[in-house]
Order: C-alpha cells, then sequence, then structure tokens
C-alpha cells in the first residue's frame, strides 16, 4: 500500500495488458522450451551447478532468496520430477524453512560458473528429516542436516542476456579488494566500536574454518 506521502506514479504498471504494451506476447515456440520434468539436458546442468539459489514466500506474500551451495551435483535428482536440496550449517534464522512451512511454493536458479545460461525450476516443495534421505546428502563424512524435496512444476533454461550485460564471467572486469564488513555494520548499529566490530569479524571467519558442515 502506498503512504499518504507517496506520491503517486502516473506511468504505474497495473494490469497485465499495460505489460504487454511494454514486453509482447513472448513467441509460441519458446513455449516449448518449459518442461513440466527435469529432462536430461536440465539434469546435466543441476550436476555440474556448485550453487543454487532458492526463493521463498510466506503466506502474505514476504519472500526471500537463500544462496545454495557445493560441490557441483549437491543437489541430487530423486527422479525426473523431484529434487533434494541439502541443507548445511548456516546462520539459524531458518527464513525459508519457515517460510516452507506456511507456503510450500519454491523457485530455483541454478549457476554453473562460467556459463551463460541458468536453469529455472519452480515447485512445490516440503522439509524432510529422513535419516536416509539425509546421509544421500551428505558432504564430507557429515549428512545433511536437513532435505528440501521439490516436487517440480516448471523447468527450464533462461537465456544467458543478465550474464552477457553484466559481464559476470569476466575477470577484468571484477572489482578489486572489495572486502565485506558485517562486523562493522552490526557495530555501527548498536553503537560499537571498531573492537567488535573486528569480534564479529573474527567470530564469522571462525565459523567459516571450522562450522561449514
Amino acid at each position: 500500500m502506498e503512504s499518504e506521502e507517496s506520491p503517486k506514479d502516473p506511468y504505474r504498471i497495473v494490469t497485465c495488458a499495460e505489460l504487454r504494451e511494454v514486453i509482447p506476447e513472448p513467441n509460441p515456440l519458446l513455449e516449448a522450451k518449459v518442461f513440466d520434468h527435469v529432462d536430461r539436458h536440465a539434469a546435466a546442468f543441476v550436476a555440474r551447478a556448485p550453487i543454487v539459489f532458492l526463493a521463498t514466500g510466506d503466506r502474505n506474500g514476504h519472500l526471500d532468496v537463500s544462496p545454495k551451495g557445493d560441490a557441483p551435483g549437491f543437489v541430487k535428482l530423486a527422479d525426473p520430477r523431484t529434487l533434494l536440496v541439502p541443507e548445511r550449517p548456516g546462520n539459524q534464522l531458518a527464513y525459508g524453512f519457515r517460510n516452507l512451512l506456511e507456503r510450500p511454493q519454491v523457485g530455483l536458479v541454478f549457476v554453473v560458473p562460467g556459463v551463460r545460461e541458468t536453469l529455472r525450476v519452480n515447485g512445490a516443495a516440503e522439509i524432510t528429516r529422513d535419516p536416509e534421505l539425509l546421509e544421500r546428502l551428505a558432504a564430507r563424512g557429515k549428512p545433511a542436516l536437513l532435505a528440501i524435496r521439490v516436487r517440480v512444476r516448471e523447468s527450464f533454461f533462461h537465456c544467458g542476456r543478465a550474464f552477457l550485460r553484466s559481464a559476470l564471467w569476466k575477470p577484468d572486469t571484477w572489482p578489486q579488494g572489495v572486502r565485506l564488513s558485517v562486523g562493522r555494520q552490526l557495530a555501527d548499529k548498536h553503537g560499537a566500536g571498531a573492537e567488535a566490530a573486528e569480534a564479529i569479524d573474527r567470530g564469522i571467519e571462525e565459523s567459516y574454518e571450522s562450522g561449514l558442515y
């Protein structure tokens, strides 16, 4: 809902017809690229992907996107209509999991380094702690904490224009010397000093070294 102070945007798009004035209807042939399962080409892409971005939403429509990453092939294909996504130790906020308990719909984007195209998968999901399944999803000798079982509704490759425009896979375009300090951010929020910031950052680094699995 717009606040009373916010001016109304005369160019705001509120109908599909208005949207299609800017973005025309797709070529009917493009609909053929959308599968209701993970075919062999998509399965090969999943097997090569070391990271996937998983989107969820709660019953009120609040959204969250979380990256999940591990060695290529960490997401398993149980069958052409079922994907298994392992959960490893993390920040324990569990936003995505709480969303799934309220609204079991997910969207996933698989990324393979150096490849312009991505794989998008949409479907319904459930959380399981089946011991045999968690062991199947083990890494470095440790079973997954939980698993997300995704029942595939749609699977299709997304074109590479975003990666081409961003030049994401061109190392010479990457910024140099960028370092994020979560400690500094939290210290600023709570009015703490540099010592507190350094302690937080040190704790994060230690968790990276000893708490990945």
